[in-house]
């Protein structure tokens, strides 16, 4: 078995526990908010954070504006709903989440993004939790109950899965993502600090 079949079954299967925030990354339509609000009322944290500032509706990226009353709809607290909205992809996502926890002295964080965009977020924000001094235990939590080859405006899931691993190999030679070893190794401590 090859570390990335390793780490997808890591993240497929990572134990979500009670965090500060839970981070429900912007995209894939209005295809993720709910699962968020799901997590806030079992109780998985006190605040969602809704991580970005990008308006491209054929991408699926859906502006903060657009998705909040859906968000308010369910009951959810205004008061508890923090926009970053200073992020226009996935790493500046990554940076601006950092900064906010160091801020708020937050110490776990739920991730939120659906089932293909899992991975390469997960491995973005490892990135930056490894290189900066805010000591950040990741939860990942990707929205499962997605349909795979359902067509959503912006593409079959099950297609974009190829280009979200094919975007790792990239980003990751790049140096700005997490490798999958340094994902296992950070699993394995991530446990044992429960």
């Amino acid at each position: 078995m090859t570390n990335k079949e390793k780490f997808i079954v890591l993240v497929d299967n990572d134990c979500t526990k009670v965090s500060d925030a839970i981070i429900l990354l912007e995209g894939d339509g209005l295809n993720r908010y709910q699962h968020a609000i799901d997590l806030y009322n079992q109780g998985f944290a006190d605040f969602i954070v809704f991580s970005g500032g990008i308006t491209n509706y054929e991408y699926g990226s859906f502006p903060f504006k657009d998705v909040v009353p859906h968000i308010l709809k369910t009951g959810f607290p205004a008061d508890k709903l923090i926009h970053e909205d200073r992020s226009l992809n996935t790493r500046e996502q990554a940076v601006e989440i950092v900064k906010l926890a160091k801020t708020n002295n937050w110490k776990r964080l739920i991730l939120v993004a659906s089932n293909e965009h899992q991975y390469r977020a997960y491995l973005t924000f490892l990135k930056e939790v490894l290189a900066s001094d805010v000591p950040l235990i990741l939860y990942n939590s990707p929205v499962k109950t997605l349909k795979w080859f359902e067509e959503t405006g912006w593409g079959l899931r099950f297609i974009r899965l190829e280009s979200e691993f094919e975007k790792i190999d990239t980003y990751t030679g790049l140096g700005h993502l997490a490798t999958f070893e340094e994902a296992i190794y950070y699993q394995k401590w991530k446990e044992e600090q429960a």
